[in-house]
């Protein structure tokens, strides 16, 4: 990935672990568009869910990081590519949907030619960071 291509992974990781305001906010970044949706305890102690509408421009890559549970993916627009470790790369188109396992060490990529969304769900723990990026 070309530097600029890091510190754009970067930047988005770090903004995924924001504190979420208490109604949807959009935050925008050079191709990524966030839109937080829900931050809710469950009934059980010490988990919560997090829900974000994430867009990507074409040809953006997310840097390979963890979630401190699962993530539940749908694809809403375009075509994503998700590498997750221990599996073969898989290209998801809009109606797709994947479970990335706790702690699974994984990244995405738009891999069409126009904007792509997913509808990202993580079910974590509470308090830690939503986001840990993998070497």
């Amino acid at each position: 990935m070309a530097s600029s291509g890091k510190t754009l992974a970067a930047a988005m990781l770090v903004m995924a672990t924001t504190v979420f305001a208490a109604r949807a906010q959009d935050a925008v970044l050079a191709g990524l568009k966030r839109t937080d949706l829900v931050r809710q305890d469950l009934s059980i102690p010490g988990r919560e869910v997090v829900q974000v509408l994430v867009e990507f421009a074409p040809g953006l890559s997310a840097q390979r990081h963890t979630h401190p549970g699962e993530e539940l993916v749908y694809v809403v627009e375009g075509a994503l590519e998700y590498v997750l470790d221990g599996r073969s790369p898989v290209t998801l188109r809009a109606g797709d949907a994947l479970m990335i396992p706790r702690g699974t060490p994984h990244a995405v990529r738009n891999v069409g030619s126009g904007k792509a969304a997913e509808l990202a769900t993580y079910i974590v723990e509470k308090g830690k960071p939503l986001l840990t990026l993998v070497d």
